[in-house]
């Protein structure tokens, strides 16, 4: 078997090679007789097999057999032209294709030559260069298209993410095979006018070469060369004629589920109808005076024969058809398995909100769910799972639910024919008062063609899409931990590997497992950290795992290797830093207060700690919301994650981080002291 194997991919370049030898090297007659044979048969293969494709893909090769198949002619060209102008014979082929077509008569012979030349350049040829060129075209301008519908059907769950890989695969072969074809095209043309000037070179050098060296008449020179070259030239055009047709068919040929015979035949006798008219005609024609009656009388038969002989209704297919062999069953256990599956995030929609998905209608949902993806790759560093996306007749009219791990998390409405206004003076506009769905703004949904009074009333406007994708987008940015699976922290260690191999080996050489890397990551993104700096996470994972592996370590260690890293997102355009800060009296109590617990260090503090705390922070963050700004709560690296860990509890839109976490390059701003004195005391 690996000795067929090594044969199979040695022997087209051996055969490149012995062409390439054949146009330097001289060849005996038998030989050449022999290499013409296999260049007709060869041709007729390919043909053959050109008809007996169901699609243009299924002979991906043919460009590259034309190349070779061209130049397998040609070099057969110039050894017969050093035959014929050297030795006055070139093989018995050639001398008995000469003496068949030219009959006794050399002007019969160049005529009907030339009428084969015509046959294939002016008509075969310029046709099949046409259709490769315009094909190569559309194709390349379609791509786009079929990559975004393929990326569409993946995103609402129609495809598997193997089976969008393979569409993609398919779609660039495709235009690469319609591209080299738009070029192979060029060879054949190239090919017709090779044998023309070759076919004049034999004429005119033979006649030269005759009556000049070997001293011929000028009437025996034109009869042993023209019979030659005549013969050479026909040598060479019946399988350059076989692969134009070929050429012809691959580059008109569209999907199909049978071959070209099977597919014309059953499409011509498809109807009665047309069979029956044509055979009417031919009948008419018959009895027409001076017209021979006995053709149009038997053909006109034929195609009545041939009508009466049509099924206009064939059998219906069955609508539960037998599974294909390599496809399981409905009640085998891979597809029930395959329908328990739970995805990490589905985004169900009612029946009214179809048409934003569905992009023949204009839908962009999906093209921008796409790009929420990159987005929150960007930002946080987490690949998100594809989002799946169904309808659900169950739902109420223009309401929308996102699925988090098989569990409803989030639900919306976006009525038909409406925009989402925003704003704080919308007395004055129609609609059904609502709230933004991700800050809770007051806001009204407005008919559509009001769009432009909203906007002038200082209301921010947002269309039906940007109102899913933005509440899609908050849901995965609360839940981007959950997300996290260990496939992924996999697929991001092998993404380091590649770059930093180091890295990663050292990782691995501390002891740390998948699934304890997996859970320091986790909680970054659960304090919205991102997680996008792999390689310093790792390297300071690698070193802190040397002397500590309890999960509140690590991670105070990949956010001290991030550093001011963590509150540059929250620096504000004009460079400034707002924070809030602990009491110092207040910062001691509560680092005495840290205990170590089974899920990591905890505050040991009573009810009314805990709400002195809780409010300080939440009248500050409020007073800041007024403002329109953003602000964190900064203490000591020792307390952190204990306080941290509290206020994602009590007030969970409160950041803490550490003063070694404040940007070193924004101005800070504080905007008051958590003081919670009094209430411990």
């Amino acid at each position: 078997m690996n000795n067929h194997v090594k044969w199979t991919k040695a022997a087209v370049p051996i055969g490149v090679v012995m062409i390439v030898l054949m146009l330097v090297v001289p060849m005996p007659a038998v030989l050449l007789d022999l290499l013409i044979g296999l260049n007709i048969a060869a041709s007729l293969l390919i043909l053959l097999v050109a008809m007996s494709i169901k699609r243009p893909l299924d002979f991906a090769v043919f460009p590259s057999a034309i190349l070779i198949a061209t130049l397998l002619r040609l070099a057969l060209n110039v050894s017969s032209t050093r035959l014929v102008l050297s030795d006055g014979y070139a093989g018995a082929v050639i001398e008995a294709f000469g003496s068949f077509v030219i009959g006794g008569s050399l002007v019969v012979g160049l005529v009907i030559f030339l009428i084969l030349v015509v046959i294939q350049f002016v008509v075969i040829t310029k046709g099949a260069e046409r259709v490769a060129e315009v094909g190569a075209r559309f194709t390349l301008d379609a791509m786009p298209g079929k990559q975004m519908a393929i990326d569409a059907d993946l995103n609402a769950g129609l495809i598997t993410e193997t089976q969008a890989r393979r569409r993609r695969a398919d779609v660039t072969a495709e235009a690469d095979f319609y591209g080299s074809m738009d070029g192979a095209s060029k060879f054949v043309k190239g090919d017709a006018i090779a044998a023309i000037i070759i076919v004049l070179v034999n004429l005119v050098g033979g006649l030269v070469i005759g009556m000049v060296q070997n001293g011929l008449s000028a009437g025996d020179a034109v009869s042993t060369y023209s019979l030659l070259a005549v013969g050479d030239g026909l040598t060479s055009m019946v399988p350059a004629l076989l692969l134009s047709t070929a050429t012809g068919i691959v580059v008109t040929r569209s999907a199909a589920d049978g071959d070209l015979g099977s597919d014309m035949i059953a499409q011509l006798g498809r109807t009665k109808q047309p069979l029956r008219i044509a055979g009417g005609a031919l009948l008419g024609l018959g009895l027409i005076p001076g017209l021979p009656k006995l053709p149009f009388l038997l053909t006109g038969a034929l195609f009545l024969f041939l009508a009466s002989r049509v099924d206009e209704n064939p059998p219906v297919e069955d609508e539960n058809p037998t599974p294909a062999a390599d496809e399981p069953s409905p009640d085998s256990p891979e597809s029930i398995a395959e329908k328990m599956r739970v995805d990490p995030l589905e985004l169900e929609v009612a029946f009214d909100l179809v048409e934003l998905v569905d992009t023949a209608r204009g839908g962009d949902l999906l093209d921008r769910v796409k790009a929420l993806r990159r987005k929150v790759a960007m930002d946080t560093g987490l690949v998100i799972p594809l989002v799946r996306t169904r309808d659900n007749l169950d739902l109420p009219a223009s309401q929308y639910v996102v699925w988090l791990n098989g569990v409803p998390v989030a639900k919306g409405t976006s009525p038909a024919g409406t925009v989402l206004a925003i704003g704080d003076s919308l007395e004055g506009l129609p609609g059904k008062p609502t709230r933004e769905p991700v800050f809770g703004l007051a806001a009204k949904w407005v008919p559509a063609e009001l769009q432009r009074q909203a906007e002038m009333a200082g209301a921010t406007v947002v269309d039906r899409s940007s109102v899913i994708t933005t509440h899609l987008a908050e849901v995965v940015r609360q839940n981007a931990a959950q997300l996290l699976g260990r496939e992924d922290v996999k697929l991001l260690m092998e993404m380091v590997r590649r770059s930093h191999p180091v890295v990663v080996e050292e990782l691995t050489g501390a002891g740390l497992t998948l699934g304890q890397v997996q859970q320091v990551l986790q909680a970054l993104l659960e304090e919205g950290v991102s997680v996008r700096d792999l390689v310093r996470i790792f390297e300071a994972l690698s070193l802190r795992a040397k002397s500590a592996t309890d999960l509140d370590s690590l991670v105070e260690a990949a956010r001290g290797a991030l550093g001011p890293a963590i509150s540059q997102p929250y620096v504000t355009e004009d460079e400034k830093l707002y924070v809030m800060t602990l009491d110092p009296g207040f910062e001691q109590r509560l680092l005495s207060a840290v205990r170590q617990g089974e899920q990591g260090a905890v505050l040991a503090l009573d009810a009314g700690a805990v709400d002195a705390l809780a409010r300080g922070a939440s009248d500050l963050l409020d007073d800041a919301e007024k403002l329109g700004i953003t602000a964190l709560l900064v203490c000591s690296p020792q307390v952190r994650p204990a306080l941290a860990r509290l206020m994602r509890q009590v007030v969970a839109r409160c950041t803490v981080i550490s003063y070694g976490e404040v940007s070193r390059t924004a101005q800070i701003e504080t905007i008051g002291v958590v003081n919670g004195a009094v209430a411990l005391a």
